[in-house]
């Protein structure tokens, strides 16, 4: 039984794309089925292929990835969609979580984040480069307590999120809201766990995608 995770590359620029098809090509249980220089050819391409995985560009011609993304995933509810964007383009996150996509790479990540990057969202999770902890800390600041998807942040909670999406340490955040140290610690340990999330990036990916964190 074939058990390889089958990949399609979509990205305008060739060079790049023979270079992620190459990187993808050394591993034992990945399987490259296809390529795609737009949207448009990759939706085409996606009817004859069987994949469980696209790395998709955003910006290119004819259709982009969110578009792509969107009409690809109401096709295929199952498959996985990794987005690929340049520094600078990281306004289209959210646009690509909304679309569908489980993971957001920059172009410029190492092989092990792409390696660790296919089996996470492989395994059912999502998965952001380490690199973007700085634009969630520069961006997400202005913060709307709404309750999303049966999660209720309690007003503290809201004043902590909203102080580590703008880069504050927990001693910083201590200091601003008068309280202890330990205390920031068991407010980020309960966002964590309300969300359901793993670290504090991935608590950032839930508080874009639920408009608790806007831009």
């Amino acid at each position: 039984m074939d058990n390889k995770i089958k990949i399609i590359v979509v990205d305008d620029h060739e060079l790049f794309r023979k270079g992620v098809i190459m990187v993808l090509k050394r591993m034992d249980d990945v399987e490259v089925v296809g390529e795609a220089s737009n949207g448009k050819d990759f939706l085409a391409l996606l009817n004859s292929r069987h994949a469980n995985m696209v790395f998709m560009d955003i910006k290119m011609p004819y259709m982009n990835g969110v578009e792509a993304t969107i009409e690809a995933t109401k096709r295929y509810p199952e498959l996985k969609i990794i987005a690929l964007s340049m520094f600078g383009e990281e306004e289209y996150l959210h646009k690509m979580i909304n679309a569908g996509a489980k993971g957001f790479l920059l172009k410029n990540s190492s092989i092990d984040e792409i390696e660790r990057a296919i089996y996470m969202v492989n395994e059912g999770k999502n998965c952001y480069s380490d690199d973007l902890l700085g634009y969630f800390t520069n961006k997400f600041i202005d913060v709307n307590p709404l309750d999303n998807d049966g999660v209720r942040l309690t007003k503290r909670e809201i004043e902590v999120l909203s102080l580590v999406a703008q880069g504050l340490t927990n001693t910083e955040i201590a200091d601003k809201l008068f309280i202890s140290k330990r205390t920031v610690d068991g407010h980020k340990a309960n966002l964590i766990q309300k969300t359901g999330s793993k670290n504090v990036v991935d608590l950032l990916i839930y508080a874009i995608k639920s408009n608790i964190v806007k831009i």
